[in-house]
């Protein structure tokens, strides 16, 4: 399957408020990433904070309203980005865009105090791909920064937009990343769909420490 197309296609033309997996502000998110930046002891001003599969979330934009200004969000498919890069404005462009896959990109930003995932690393099904999204967290997150990620929980949904998803526990999820990382907090969220559906989901939050 291209990945790149798949996702182009989920995007183009639709009102993202409708995807499974929309939610009008990542109020989780923000809590999580305001504890993380203020555990590293840095101002708003000064965080770099790196959104991966973010193109159409509404993250960016409350981290501009909180005074983020070293935002960087990836996302495979340029409609996904295109629906933020629209909505912000001028406003957005503050914010590096980087339409790329992941697990292949060679433009991540360097020295990331903050890596967000809330999209990606659930449809990584098989050890190759968690491999490489490893490897991209390491070139990125600088020690002692933090990666706070959501997947599907122990009782969330196999399948999500046509894709298999992986599902895990706060312990399965933390083994993926190994000793180089601590596990500070973590929980299960329900998560309501605009279709009335409910999926479960799991935080993790990590900290690099070498």
């Amino acid at each position: 399957m291209d990945i790149r197309q798949h996702w182009q296609t989920v995007y183009e033309g639709r009102d993202t408020s409708t995807v499974s997996w929309f939610q009008p502000h990542l109020t989780s998110s923000l809590t999580e990433i305001g504890w993380a930046i203020a555990t590293q002891g840095l101002r708003p001003e000064s965080a770099r904070v790196l959104d991966v599969g973010g193109g159409a979330s509404t993250l960016a934009d409350d981290l501009l309203e909180l005074r983020y200004q070293q935002i960087s969000v990836l996302d495979v498919a340029q409609s996904a980005l295109s629906v933020s890069q629209r909505r912000l404005g001028d406003r957005g462009q503050s914010v590096q865009w980087i339409c790329d896959d992941l697990l292949h990109c060679d433009r991540l930003p360097e020295d990331v105090h903050l890596w967000h995932d809330r999209a990606v690393f659930h449809f990584l099904c098989d050890v190759e791909m968690r491999a490489a999204y490893l490897g991209a967290v390491r070139r990125t997150l600088t020690v002692g920064g933090h990666l706070i990620l959501y997947t599907f929980g122990p009782q969330g949904p196999e399948r999500c937009s046509g894709l298999p998803a992986m599902r895990y526990d706060s312990a399965s999820l933390a083994s993926v990343f190994g000793e180089e990382f601590v596990l500070l907090r973590d929980r299960l969220e329900t998560h309501p769909t605009p279709a009335g559906a409910h999926q479960q989901f799991l935080m993790v939050h990590l900290r690099r420490t070498k």
